[in-house]
């Protein structure tokens, strides 16, 4: 059957009933510069090699540089500094990393890597890239991973995430008392 069986309203009321964590993936362009953009398609693949799986728009602006430099980052939010991050990786400025604080990747120079607002990154090389309908699937291998340290330095971060067209923050002190209530 060919065409569109579901609409696209129903696709995303769909999708947007779970919450999804957040996350920016950037890259270099054959210019040399920094580009990425906001993410909630994302999903481990594999354990060994480490792999992972990100989901690109094919009319994504990143796409291409993706495809070319063959190397990206994919940076999990925080919920402190996180959104900002992601509504302005989520909008189409050739300036996103303008307010950013960012490096080259430890593992992969030419692979920018955000400093702030953060969760947790990994650098990655393009293994495979799969067209699928509107998108790409770009398979990633893991060359290096970074996790904030948690406790200890004051304030811990939490997971970003985004249900139906709003960011908030994973409480897990909420869902762990949620859970221990229903043992």
């Amino acid at each position: 059957m060919k065409g569109m069986a579901v609409r696209p309203e129903a696709f995303r009321d769909f999708f947007g009933a779970v919450p999804t964590a957040v996350a920016v993936v950037t890259t270099t362009g054959s210019d040399g510069r920094p580009t990425g953009f906001t993410c909630n398609a994302f999903s481990a693949v594999s354990l060994d090699p480490a792999l992972l799986l990100v989901c690109v728009d094919e009319r994504s602006r990143t796409l291409p540089a993706l495809l070319d430099s063959k190397v990206f980052a994919l940076h999990l939010l925080a919920d402190n500094g996180g959104e900002s991050l992601a509504r302005v990786f989520a909008g189409r400025s050739d300036q996103k990393f303008a307010g950013a604080s960012w490096q080259g990747g430890n593992s992969i120079p030419d692979c920018p890597v955000l400093l702030d607002g953060v969760l947790a990154y990994t650098e990655c090389a393009l293994e495979q890239s799969v067209p699928a309908g509107d998108h790409r699937l770009l398979i990633g291998r893991m060359e290096r991973v970074w996790t904030r340290p948690r406790g200890g330095t004051g304030e811990d971060a939490h997971p970003l995430l985004y249900q139906q067209g709003q960011f908030v923050a994973w409480d897990i002190e909420a869902a762990t008392s949620a859970m221990a209530a229903r043992a």
